[in-house]
């Protein structure tokens, strides 16, 4: 019997993070980001990298969207909702996971 997984909500206070089993490595010879994870490769677009390179788990999500708005000059209200929607989606395909301020 399978017991069915509880979907993990992505919100501003959380800390996400790579999973053990999911790797980041940038790639020389193709000079891309590269997420390296049991039986799947995926090539994200730079943005996605950054993003990425940013889940240590320390941070939180609002500040990770205040880090990519000073870096991209953008307002965190205008990007924090691609942000949480790309952390969301790849929490869903269980490439990331994440912790909560309590």
């Amino acid at each position: 019997m399978t017991v069915p997984r509880t979907r993990m909500e992505i919100t501003r206070t959380s800390r996400p993070l790579l999973p053990s089993h999911v790797h980041l490595r940038f790639d020389e010879l193709r000079q891309k980001w590269v997420v390296l994870a049991p039986e799947k490769v995926l090539w994200p677009d730079e943005i996605s990298a950054d993003i990425l390179r940013r889940c240590t788990g320390r941070d939180t999500v609002t500040d990770i969207v205040r880090g990519l708005a000073a870096d991209y000059d953008a307002s965190t209200e205008e990007i924090a909702p691609d942000v949480l929607t790309f952390l969301q989606e790849w929490s869903d395909r269980l490439l990331l996971r994440c912790g909560e301020d309590q």
